[in-house]
């Protein structure tokens, strides 16, 4: 499931769907099937044009991030047992081919994961993420985040280090073994805002009930219908939304969440 899921995102993800939509067009056309192959292209252009116009990746993403607003009041120091942080904020990969750090845009989650970690110095605290890709799973991105740690200000020696999860549901199954959680505990998970639904959803069907608490924010609270011109920013915002929904859906239909969107609960967040 995880290399069919990477395969298919390549062709799914919106950006690379459009441009496939588009080349088979201009082969239909050019074969001489000019009717279908020009109704491609025409639907692919007013696809691109409408992304670039309209914040459409925006209006997708508001729900995902809105969806677990952060804690108004977090527990006091003694009564939170560990903070855990996922991975996807930087590119093992490139850090290696550069012999530096390779930060992505989701950096919030390594700034959130420190400030919690000095909050809370005598919790247990987990990083837990290896490689999502498919080749070159020898570059994990817990040994570069370890690197960086002494940056933020953290001891890399006071964190539990989860290095060989691919994706969400093996950060939550992985890290709980890791962890050995136990009923009664009380976990804080930082993750970007649009992932947060998918990975609550996760660590609660992995029997780890958590308190969410969002970071790395990409719309605001309001996202007026202003039209712009930036295709590319619409791409990215598009395509993130897309990854999220999509994976929410894959892992309610798998079993991996028991809630197609899941949402706050209710009393407590604490392990029954």
């Amino acid at each position: 499931m995880f290399v069919f899921s990477k395969f298919f995102w390549a062709v799914a993800q919106p950006g690379n769907l459009l441009l496939l939509l588009l080349i088979a067009g201009c082969l239909l056309a050019l074969a001489g099937r000019r009717r279908f192959g020009g109704a491609l292209i025409g639907g692919s252009v007013v696809a691109l044009t409408i992304v670039a116009v309209l914040p459409v990746g925006a209006w997708l993403l508001a729900p995902l991030e809105n969806r677990f607003p952060q804690p108004a009041v977090l527990p006091p120091a003694g009564e939170v047992d560990g903070v855990i942080v996922l991975g996807g904020f930087v590119d093992p990969i490139l850090a290696a081919e550069r012999d530096a750090p390779a930060l992505k845009a989701s950096a919030e989650r390594l700034t959130g994961f420190a400030e919690l970690v000095r909050r809370y110095p005598d919790a247990v605290h987990i990083f837990t993420g290896g490689s999502g890709a498919v080749f070159g799973q020898e570059m994990k991105e817990a040994d570069v985040v370890r690197a960086l740690m002494p940056s933020v200000g953290i001891a890399p020696e006071s964190i539990l280090w989860e290095r060989a999860s691919r994706n969400t549901y093996e950060n939550a199954v992985l890290s709980a073994a890791l962890a050995e959680v136990s009923a009664g505990q009380t976990w804080i998970l930082v993750t970007s805002a649009a992932h947060m639904p998918r990975s609550v959803g996760v660590f609660r069907q992995a029997g780890w009930p958590v308190i969410a608490y969002p970071v790395d924010y990409q719309t605001g609270p309001d996202i007026p219908p202003v039209p712009t011109f930036d295709l590319e920013a619409g791409l990215i915002a598009l395509n993130g939304a897309a990854r999220e929904w999509l994976g929410l859906a894959a892992y309610w239909l798998m079993g991996r969440t028991g809630a197609l969107f899941p949402a706050p609960e209710s009393p407590s967040p604490r392990l029954m």
